[in-house]
C-alpha cells in the first residue's frame, strides 16, 4: 500500500496492527477477550500500559486514532489524504512497527 501511494490505508492498516497487538497482550495479561473497541488508547489503559508509553508512542496512538474511522467512513477524505504523504506514512510504518516490537517483547 505504501508502493501504490495508497496512504489511507496504511494509516488505517498501522491502527489495525497496534490495536490487534494492544488485544492480544490484554488477552493474555487477563486470560479473557479484549474489550470491544477500536480506541487504541483506552485498550491502552485497559492493558494496563497507557502509563508505560514514551511520548512518541502516545503520539503515534494519538496520531492513528482518527485514521481508523475515517479509512472506513471518511468525513472529509481530501483533508485527511492531504495530511499523509509518502514520508508521514513511511514515519507511521516504522514508528508502528517498533511498537508492535515494544509489545511483543512483553508477552
Amino acid at each position: 500500500m505504501l508502493d501504490t501511494k495508497r496512504y489511507l490505508y496504511v494509516g488505517f492498516m498501522c491502527h489495525q496492527a497496534a490495536e490487534k497487538m494492544m488485544k492480544a497482550y490484554y488477552a493474555s495479561l487477563y486470560d479473557q477477550h479484549p474489550p470491544r473497541t477500536h480506541n487504541l488508547r483506552m485498550l491502552a489503559q485497559q492493558a494496563d500500559i497507557l502509563k508505560e508509553l514514551s511520548e512518541e508512542q502516545m503520539e503515534l496512538l494519538n496520531t492513528l486514532e482518527p485514521l481508523n474511522v475515517e479509512a472506513r467512513y471518511p468525513t472529509d477524505k481530501e483533508r485527511l489524504l492531504l495530511s499523509l504523504n509518502d514520508k508521514r506514512c513511511q514515519f507511521l510504518y516504522q514508528s508502528t512497527q517498533e511498537f508492535l516490537e515494544w509489545i511483543k517483547k512483553k508477552l
